[in-house]
């Protein structure tokens, strides 16, 4: 059996303010891990959903970018973050929130055909559309993924709810979605508006027009973003996550009927499973599909793979074969880290008065040590700050792994 052409994808996924986290991985990715790597090294295919999707697109804009400056641009946005860099928010939204909520207002904003270009949502994100516009290099997009790269954001339809992953560059396949009754792949120019429609958290942020439907997070479908690298070949994948593995010895918090029903407590665990534990059900498939293989190897000979694969493609489009990974992941709950620097900041006027309104209802009822909820929407530079450095020093820490998986 010939070996495999190796091609190496990064996925990023979502989780709003976490995002930092993923910030401070990749400062640590291009400052120390790529000067060690081949000259010239890139991802051939970069894959994200949610915050991650602004990631995604900053990695294949700023690819030609000296490695530093490009860790120290994207870091040095989230070291200087404050609420009002992603949410407007005035004295009308006291009463203007509320409404949306009910349903009796929304937010529409039309664009140059007369058209609504975003719509619905609780919070005005326009600070946030003019921060993915101004740093993300969009100019030399085009000219790096000409060099055989894929770009891939994946989103969510409104109306059907389908999982849609938009393609760019001339790596771009879309051909083994059109085996997936669920989901679809548009080979597209990928623009700011593809990537703010994949960053906006429902309920809580407008959904995005692109043509002529509307879409919002891509974290809320099983099969994003670990794949589109899959289904693109890649046989080596660094990925991630946003969410603290409790080690398998430690016992789950234990809380209150009174805790439980709160609607802060309850919206966080909502947006756990909608955008954090979707990864983490791909990472297990990921395993078991190599155990598959591995076991069915030694059993049944080398050519086992190539047999299964006649059906496989049949079926999928795309064979199966063994994917290297490696996952950086936070080691400390980023719930808890936001509920520190809140506590901590708590009474010193650091956020403004709104803003604080905002994150003191994403606070309420809450446990001390829990705040989910509050960690989707802390964008401030005290909770970015440290999720940047706890970042740098996970990475850090799997810089071996990385260097192994990427080929130093």
């Amino acid at each position: 059996m010939a070996r495999a052409r190796t091609r190496v994808g990064l996925v990023l996924s979502g989780g709003g303010a976490r995002g930092a986290y993923e910030a401070g991985v990749l400062l640590h990715l291009f400052e120390q891990v790529v000067p060690k790597l081949p000259r010239g090294f890139e991802f051939e295919v970069v894959s994200g959903t949610s915050v991650g999707a602004v990631h995604a697109a900053y990695v294949a804009a700023s690819a030609h970018l000296p490695p530093e400056e490009r860790g120290k641009r994207l870091a040095d946005t989230w070291r200087e973050m404050q609420v009002r860099d992603v949410v407007r928010l005035g004295v009308g939204d006291l009463i203007g929130v509320p409404l949306r909520a009910l349903g009796v207002t929304r937010i529409a904003r039309r664009g140059r055909r007369g058209k609504p270009d975003v719509i619905g949502g609780l919070l005005d994100v326009s600070p946030l559309e003019q921060l993915v516009s101004d740093r993300i290099p969009w100019s030399h997009l085009r000219e790096n993924l000409a060099r055989g790269r894929a770009l891939c954001i994946s989103c969510t339809e409104v109306r059907t709810g389908s999982d849609t992953v938009f393609l760019d560059g001339p790596l771009a396949d879309p051909t083994p979605w059109s085996y997936d009754p669920n989901a679809r792949a548009i080979v597209s120019k990928i623009t700011a508006a593809h990537v703010r429609a994949s960053a906006a958290i429902p309920f809580l942020f407008p959904a995005v027009r692109i043509g002529e439907r509307f879409y919002v997070d891509g974290g809320l479908r099983m099969n994003t973003p670990l794949s589109p690298p899959l289904r693109h070949g890649c046989n080596r994948v660094l990925v991630v996550a946003l969410k603290h593995q409790r080690p398998p010895e430690a016992k789950a918090p234990e809380f209150s009927e009174e805790v439980i029903t709160q609607p802060a407590f309850l919206a966080g665990k909502v947006l756990d499973a909608l955008t954090l534990d979707q990864i983490e059900v791909e990472l297990h498939r990921l395993k078991l599909v190599n155990a598959i293989l591995a076991r069915g190897e030694k059993v049944f000979g080398p050519e086992f793979l190539d047999k299964i694969n006649v059906a496989v493609r049949h079926e999928r489009g795309v064979g199966y074969r063994r994917v290297e990974t490696v996952v950086v992941r936070p080691g400390e709950d980023i719930g808890r880290l936001a509920a520190h620097c809140y506590r901590g900041q708590r009474g010193t006027g650091a956020l403004g008065a709104l803003p604080s309104l905002l994150t003191r209802a994403a606070l309420r009822g809450v446990p001390d040590e829990e705040a989910d909820l509050l960690s989707y929407l802390f964008f401030d530079r005290c909770f970015t700050a440290e999720l940047i450095a706890l970042g740098r020093e996970d990475a850090r820490r799997s810089e071996d792994e990385i260097l192994a998986l990427l080929g130093a």
